[in-house]
């Protein structure tokens, strides 16, 4: 489903992490999703049973298809085109407020929101495939270990449900009650209520400070945060002013024999260098290896590459 830079570089804890950079994680879409087409501003992709057009700056380049096939389009998103700016959609024929997808062994819910999403970012497969990996290859060396994973801004629970499938034990948090019913819902509809996760509406910074407080530790972090957000009770989220010190304390949250952590910057006017210098300075004595790059989406057939946000990924070994 995705592919990655291969490495095998990494130093022993207590020394800086190894840097591999610039490194582009590719998904090429699966089943339920394509990218379609992209250009003049736009982009056409499939989502399960329906085609969908949204705003995307980045296209800039011309279409490859014809007219009619955007044409086409079940919903057209119009509108503020800033990724947190409100719009609206217009339907084509009779298309259902929700449907269902799966990624694996996950069912989820497709859904058209007023910021433009549809309840998952594809290119974030490329992050589940290796997240799920990281946990199968530490089954196979500690098959008694139990792992705990900590996803923050865990928006609608598949990077929750997916290593939740592996055996982790998962906390989610996210600070909208809508997110943290749209992932439970999507835990039901996969039959996988019975999994070991902890759905939590809390603010993520004072849900982290207090975690540093009790002296809980995780085995993996996985960071997907806004640009701009607030918490349930209008707590400020700005990613420039309030990342760095949520990752000073995210350090904090690491066990001793952590194995990843993972952070996906959006819509952000900055470059994966900023990303990779602030969490090389957290994990400063961690070892291990840190990859830093972009996340992009494959045009099905293989065509242009469409880049959709920065990221940085420390792991142990």
């Amino acid at each position: 489903m995705t592919e990655s830079t291969a490495t095998s570089r990494f130093t022993s804890p207590g020394s800086a992490p190894a840097a591999d950079y610039p490194v582009m994680l590719e998904t090429k879409g699966w089943k339920d999703y394509r990218l379609l087409d992209m250009g003049e501003g736009q982009k056409l992709e499939r989502y399960g049973r329906y085609t969908i057009v949204r705003p995307e700056p980045q296209a800039m380049g011309s279409r490859r298809l014809k007219p009619s096939q955007w044409d086409r389009a079940d919903a057209v998103f119009s509108g503020d085109t800033d990724e947190e700016g409100p719009g609206r959609w217009k339907f084509s024929g009779n298309v259902q407020e929700l449907w269902e997808m799966e990624y694996g062994p996950v069912r989820y819910n497709g859904r058209f929101m007023s910021f433009r999403h549809v309840g998952v970012f594809p290119e974030q497969a490329a992050h589940w495939d290796w997240v799920n990996g990281q946990i199968r290859a530490e089954r196979e060396r500690n098959p008694d270990r139990p792992l705990k994973i900590l996803n923050l801004f865990g928006y609608t629970g598949l990077a929750s449900l997916l290593p939740a499938t592996e055996g982790a034990q998962v906390t989610h948090i996210d600070a909208s009650k809508k997110a943290i019913a749209y992932a439970r819902e999507n835990q039901a509809l996969s039959g996988l209520d019975d999994l070991p996760i902890r759905w939590i509406c809390e603010d993520a910074s004072k849900f982290v400070a207090r975690e540093v407080r009790r002296g809980n530790t995780y085995d993996g972090i996985i960071l997907d945060p806004p640009k701009y957000g607030r918490g349930p009770k209008g707590e400020v989220w700005d990613i420039y002013t309030s990342l760095p010190g949520m990752l000073k304390e995210l350090q904090q949250l690491l066990s001793k024999d952590a194995l990843f952590m993972i952070l996906t910057a959006y819509a952000i006017r900055s470059s994966f260098i900023a990303v990779h210098e602030l969490m090389a300075e957290t994990l400063s004595r961690q070892g291990g290896l840190l990859e830093s790059g972009e996340l992009v989406i494959r045009e099905d057939g293989g065509h242009r590459a469409l880049s959709t946000s920065l990221f940085s990924r420390w792991s142990s070994r």
